[in-house]
């Protein structure tokens, strides 16, 4: 039958399909084994691949396996690193276990994370590239100058020496304690660079640390030490402890306003102003642009910014009680002037120089003439003072500016006598598109009158009356001497000091007691009165002589 009989190439086929039926699965057990399904398993760098997020190498005893790539989860008590090669199994300090770069290792900060192992981070390297190291980590305290209690959310901002932040916000918990991670660039070992910064604090209900009398001491990197058992290089001193100053009970109680600067790698460090109240209210943005104005009384806001090198689109805001978020500040396509004049310094010691400023016009004090300055509105932009004629500020974005001379500690201030030309404080306008603007007087500063006690060089702790103590004027027929507290509230003053002949000049505080935990300062004005004309001679520095009581 046709069925029954099969041909040659038949019978061959047949006989194939019987013996590969007979031998096939242990042909093909023998040929290889199950595919990698974990980390651990065995794998062939040319054979099945590895499960996603594994990679196929050799481990310690030559054999391949499949490795966790960096940044997977792993198994710190494994008998077995399973990290890929360069990587390592480690926990940082949210309990989070994954394969990370080494301390020391190569890292690449352009990656948006660059898998340091633990809490390490990708720090800059002095001699050029990135390496992952231990944080710099800034502790402190913030706490009322009054009670010593604790203050929960506090902001706090590490600033560098152009007032640029350099840190994103940290806020403090209930006991008040905080901790700011500092970007700074590294030796070859790790350790930080010697650099300086300042820091901010604000807080609801408190008045804004540096503001009034008040300023930022800085505060030097190489304080680092590194604990046992800690997680970084740690820098905590009485300098990162603040004090803040409780409002009076009426401006308490207030809501905030928040946002974010958008204008890509300027948008740090810029000064942001919400004018439209009695008073402007201002903050700093975070390295991430992100700010917040704390206090903001009801109504209507223009919410600006302001910094060197940009101009940014003003915003809206109307606080009504609650909380106003989203306000954010854009780049704005505008033309940017400069700001020039000179500066005369007279009867002052050979050789000296100083600096000029420019404060938001709306943020000045007269009573403490000053105010806030924004990033980079400065010359000279770092350094000791260099200004001893002509001056040029540029790249100033448009708005309303008051400029002033000898403001920070150079041994000068601004003359004080009305009646000579180039002594008032001169308020500029920068309009839109920029354009330059000279100033047309040139700017009179002369010596300061030294101060010896309270405050010569830092805020000083007092307690009772304290004596206030300056260096005699030598050509003074009296004195004036004023205390203001750090709102600016005339504390007490005596406006007939006897002038005194050589030695130094000592005054006892007869107001009334000075709060604990306030701040405040003395001004001391030396006169001159030839021929019954009373004038101004020189005055004490803007900054110094700042006390607290204890």
């Amino acid at each position: 039958m046709r069925n029954s009989k099969l041909g040659a190439r038949g019978l061959r086929r047949a006989l194939a399909l019987t013996l590969t039926t007979l031998v096939a699965p242990a042909a093909l057990f023998a040929a290889c084994s199950a595919a990698p399904e974990e980390a651990g398993d065995a794998c062939e760098l040319d054979g099945d691949p590895c499960p996603v997020g594994t990679i196929c190498q050799a481990n310690a005893d030559g054999d391949t396996i499949c490795k966790l790539e960096l940044g997977g989860a792993c198994d710190p008590q494994a008998e077995e690193d399973l990290c890929e090669d360069g990587s390592e199994c480690s926990t940082d300090r949210e309990g989070a276990s994954t394969c990370g770069i080494p301390e020391g290792g190569a890292c690449a900060p352009e990656l948006d994370d660059p898998h340091c192992a633990g809490d390490n981070v990708c720090a800059e390297l002095a001699s050029g590239g990135h390496a992952c190291y231990p944080p710099v980590l800034v502790r402190g305290r913030v706490f009322d100058a009054e009670t010593d209690d604790g203050i929960a959310g506090g902001h706090v901002l590490g600033l560098d020496d152009q007032a640029t932040a350099i840190t994103d916000i940290a806020v403090s918990g209930a006991d008040g304690a905080y901790e700011l991670d500092l970007p700074v660039a590294r030796n070859d070992d790790g350790t930080p660079i010697d650099v300086i910064f300042t820091l901010r604090a604000s807080a609801q209900d408190y008045q804004t640390f540096p503001s009034g009398i008040r300023t930022s001491l800085p505060i030097q990197t190489s304080e680092a030490t590194r604990p046992d058992n800690d997680v970084g290089y740690v820098i905590q001193l009485p300098l990162t402890d603040i004090s803040l100053i409780a409002l009076p009970e009426d401006q308490q109680g207030q809501p905030s306003i928040s946002g974010t600067v958008l204008a890509g790698d300027l948008s740090a460090g810029v000064l942001v102003v919400a004018e439209g109240g009695a008073d402007a209210l201002s903050a700093i943005s975070d390295a991430s642009g992100a700010y917040t104005i704390f206090n903001v009384p009801g109504g209507g806001y223009t919410v600006s910014g302001y910094a060197a090198g940009v101009a940014l689109e003003a915003a809206e805001a109307n606080v009504e009680g609650a909380p106003v978020t989203g306000v954010d500040l854009t780049q704005a396509d505008i033309a940017l002037g400069s700001i020039s004049g000179s500066v005369q310094i007279v009867n002052a010691p050979g050789g000296a120089a100083t600096s000029v400023v420019l404060v938001v016009e709306s943020t000045f004090d007269d009573t403490f003439v000053r105010g806030e300055v924004p990033r980079g509105l400065r010359t000279p932009l770092s350094g000791p003072p260099d200004v001893d004629g002509g001056f040029v500020i540029a790249d100033v974005p448009p708005g309303r500016y008051v400029v002033l001379a000898a403001f920070e500690n150079d041994g000068l201030v601004r003359d004080p006598d009305p009646n000579i030309a180039g002594t008032q404080i001169l308020h500029v306008e920068m309009p839109s598109p920029g354009v330059e603007i000279a100033a047309e007087d040139s700017f009179k500063v002369t010596e300061a009158l030294t101060i010896i006690s309270p405050g010569a060089d830092d805020p000083e702790p007092v307690s009772g009356n304290p004596t206030f103590m300056w260096v005699d004027d030598s050509s003074e027929d009296f004195y004036s001497i004023v205390v203001y507290d750090s709102f600016g509230n005339l504390v007490w003053e005596d406006q007939d000091v006897p002038s005194v002949s050589g030695g130094d000049v000592s005054v006892s505080y007869a107001g009334p007691a000075l709060e604990k935990g306030m701040y405040y300062q003395f001004r001391a004005t030396s006169f001159r009165s030839p021929g019954g004309n009373v004038g101004p001679i020189a005055t004490t520095e803007d900054l110094r002589g700042v006390f607290y009581a204890e």
